[in-house]
């Protein structure tokens, strides 16, 4: 979620940083100030409207950017330079094509009159990699998918899709562990897959077990977490000294080892975090070929530290490192009030060659705990008042003593702090995907995101409101995520994409009824239209209704050799 948002995260913000000093070698047009290290005058309780300044204005940032030559991203001296774990460009085709896409593998699909285990008959299958959009069949055997037919095939079990879209099962790049709840949840919002790349909240070994001691339905995997880090080595939010930030780095190592799927700092709660920390990890990040997830340090447009200086801050780490930076709801932090220009930074930075992506929610409010740190001074920070505050769960919209109430209950609080023109600028990006950045408690004390999130991509902004087409929209919520983590994990190699030899996660919904209908105020509620859904070839959802004994999801782990 944007913050912690009733995870392991301590709520009022004590997750701390991680990761170690670098060296300062960037070239001019890239100098950066910021703290360096616990004998910096400004430390943490002493920063409150005193901040990292990053010395790099936007005007400025973009000549530079622009004057590179594409193609060609720098590298710290010293850092292996690794293929970018995202593509550059979109993969959006402009066109659909009626031809069968390849398969993955060598062997030819299975012979048309074979029996499958499963098959999904006369939907409209979009494969957002190839680019295939026709109407047709999908055989799958065992957790594969084994033929895509324009002709019916045969099957043990047949879902029946006729005027529904099968599309590759949805991937929620920025998610948080499973609850044992909130996973059934996702499956009515179409996610087979739930990424924690908001950080897994413990070490990557606990992580796997408590995750499977839940037996979620869908996929789930993760970052590793450096707030928890932080918190372990009693570093917390304040400045870690190099030797701490060397531990940091090996601890991150070893959750990469265990199979994390990137790393994921939040210098906007872990305050103490230094450019230096963050070069030290994405150091990491580009040798083992995964990305520096970032939480930006700022979500505010108030000098001394602004937005803009925290989205050049991820691109001067992206650029010294090589490694791929993707920005965590952008929406919410680095693009608030100013997306266009948030995403024209970004632009610049991936016209010279860097590997740099973001997501976004489909929502015009953020929440987090009312005692979290980015509430203080919120009146100025986002222009907005007590009334634009509501309690998550709650029907009515705070005056001031409901706010002391939330602050003294430490409430996940929602602030309607975003525009219209913020969310349909981020979802109109073709780099952008979709995260929810939420997963639903029993306490229901959440964002609405965390039920409704794909499923309002889809009904109000695809169909209702045009901001982006279907296929565009489903490449931000399948092949987007996969490539953006394939080259560390053969798992997501084969997912996000409908052909021959992918795995067997597969949503099928309504165009015309797909809707999200979770609320602030009813934050539980189910989205509807999303008809089928399989994880790994099992048929989790059938004709609407869930099947709560289907418990199919595995971990997706990197590679650790």
């Amino acid at each position: 979620m944007d913050e912690p948002t009733g995870d392991s995260e301590d709520p009022t913000g004590a997750p701390s940083p991680t990761g170690t000093g670098g060296e300062d070698d960037a070239p001019p047009d890239d100098e950066v100030t910021v703290p360096t290290g616990p004998d910096d005058d400004l430390r943490p309780d002493a920063v409150s409207r005193r901040r990292f300044v990053i010395g790099l204005g936007f005007g400025a940032a973009t000549l530079a950017f622009l004057r590179r030559l594409p193609g060609q991203p720098s590298t710290k001296a010293g850092t292996a330079a690794t293929v970018p774990a995202v593509p550059r460009s979109t993969t959006v085709p402009t066109t659909t094509t009626p031809e069968i896409p390849p398969s993955l593998d060598d062997a030819p699909p299975t012979t048309a009159d074979q029996v499958h285990d499963v098959v999904v008959s006369g939907g409209r299958i979009i494969d957002p990699e190839s680019g295939f959009d026709a109407v047709g069949h999908l055989g799958i055997d065992g957790d594969t998918v084994t033929r895509i037919s324009l002709d019916p095939l045969a099957g043990r079990t047949t879902l029946d899709a006729r005027g529904l879209v099968v599309a590759p099962g949805f991937i929620d790049i920025l998610s948080y562990p499973p609850t044992g709840y909130g996973e059934w949840h996702k499956v009515a919002d179409g996610v087979t897959t739930n990424l924690c790349m908001h950080g897994i909240d413990n070490p990557m070994d606990r992580f796997l077990v408590q995750a499977a001691e839940h037996r979620p339905p869908v996929n789930y995997g993760g970052a590793t977490d450096q707030s928890t880090h932080r918190i372990n080595l009693e570093i917390g939010i304040d400045y870690a000294s190099d030797t701490q930030i060397t531990e940091l780095v090996r601890l991150a190592d070893v959750d990469l080892r265990a199979g994390a799927l990137g790393i994921h700092e939040q210098p906007e709660y872990n305050i103490g975090v230094t450019l230096d920390e963050m070069l030290r990890h994405g150091d990491l990040a580009a040798r083992y070929g995964v990305p520096l997830c970032l939480h930006l340090r700022y979500s505010e447009n108030l000098e001394p530290g602004t937005q803009e200086q925290a989205v050049a801050e991820a691109i001067t780490v992206a650029r010294r490192t090589g490694c791929a930076v993707h920005v965590e709801h952008i929406n919410s932090t680095g693009g608030t009030g100013r997306m266009a220009e948030a995403i024209a930074q970004m632009e610049a930075g991936r016209a010279e060659g860097l590997a740099l992506t973001a997501c976004t929610y489909p929502y015009t409010y953020w929440a987090t705990y009312a005692r979290s740190t980015r509430f203080n001074d919120f009146q100025e920070k986002y222009d907005i008042s007590y009334e634009d505050l509501q309690v998550a769960g709650e029907t009515n919209r705070l005056d001031e003593a409901g706010w002391r109430q939330a602050h003294d209950d430490n409430k996940l609080t929602a602030a309607f702090a975003m525009s219209d023109d913020d969310i349909d600028t981020a979802l109109a990006t073709p780099w952008v995907m979709v995260g929810s950045d939420a997963i639903l408690h029993s306490h229901h004390n959440n964002h609405p995101r965390a039920a409704g999130c794909f499923s309002r991509v889809l009904g109000t902004y695809v169909r209702d409101r045009g901001v982006l087409g279907l296929a565009e929209a489903l490449a931000k919520m399948t092949i987007l995520p996969a490539q953006l983590l394939e080259s560390r994990s053969p798992a997501m190699a084969r997912r996000g994409r409908l052909r021959a030899g992918a795995v067997a996660d597969v949503t099928v919904f309504d165009p015309s009824t797909i809707a999200d209908r979770a609320t602030i105020a009813k934050t539980w509620l189910e989205s509807t239209g999303i008809h089928h859904v399989l994880v790994g070839g099992q048929v989790v959802r059938s004709s609407g209704v869930t099947d709560r004994s289907a418990r199919p999801g595995i971990p997706i782990l990197g590679d650790a050799t």
